[in-house]
């Protein structure tokens, strides 16, 4: 079992900009549209060695999490991997393609606690406030939402809140949001918008440890087999 974190925020809250201290040698990202990061760092594409992967498709998007050997996986931004196929099939008429959309958003959040047992993911998406002033996660019609509860499927959601223009996360459900997280994870409401700061607290809160690594068997020397 992996370990699913929803991240929240409307745009220029500081969603992206907490991947700024995470090693990139430890971290896929995985970017529904390609777009320059809001930090300077060495993270380059796939196709350069580096570890960022651009797609929208939710088979890639699962087999790239299954396949990395990086601990920490990031997709930003969610709902862009749902408005994008929205998009491209916008002459569609009827219902079919929001029970599609829906049926692969759920794939790809049910993949974040199907992983190996060392592996994070974080879920960074945007907000939308509801009829009756809820915030929560932004998806595609109401049909997707009869579907999908999207944040009953994390077990941790954190916000962005900017504060006397600090830019932080809030851990504390306020009422009218969808912010969780298990007891004893964080003792402050509002903490740093560091992803590297909220995963080294999961990591440690869980207890989890990378796997072994497998043992290196010395070859014998050709003549050696040979004389037996």
């Amino acid at each position: 079992m992996s370990y699913g974190i929803m991240i929240l925020g409307e745009s220029g809250t500081g969603k992206s900009a907490s991947l700024r201290n995470l090693d990139p040698q430890d971290t896929l990202l995985i970017q529904a549209i390609r777009k320059p990061l809001p930090f300077q760092a060495d993270w380059k594409p796939i196709a350069e060695r580096g570890n960022v992967f651009v797609s929208d498709g939710s088979p890639q998007i699962i087999n790239a999490m299954n396949k990395t050997s990086r601990p920490v996986i990031v997709i930003d931004d969610f709902q862009y991997i749902l408005s994008n196929e929205y998009m491209r099939r916008s002459d569609e008429r009827g219902f079919d393609k929001f029970s599609d959309i829906g049926r692969h958003a759920w794939d790809i959040l049910t993949a974040t606690s199907m992983l190996d047992s060392w592996k994070r993911v974080y879920v960074l998406a945007h907000t939308e406030q509801t009829d009756i002033g809820k915030v929560k996660c932004k998806t595609i019609g109401k049909l997707l939402d009869e579907k999908i509860t999207v944040e009953g499927m994390f077990s941790i959601v954190l916000r962005t809140v900017i504060s006397n223009g600090n830019y932080l996360f809030s851990t504390k459900n306020n009422g009218n949001d969808t912010v969780k997280t298990p007891m004893g994870l964080f003792e402050d409401e509002l903490i740093a918008n560091d992803l590297k700061a909220v995963d080294e607290a999961i990591v440690g809160y869980y207890g989890i440890s990378l796997p072994e690594p497998a043992p290196v068997v010395p070859l014998r020397p050709q003549h050696e087999s040979l004389n037996r």
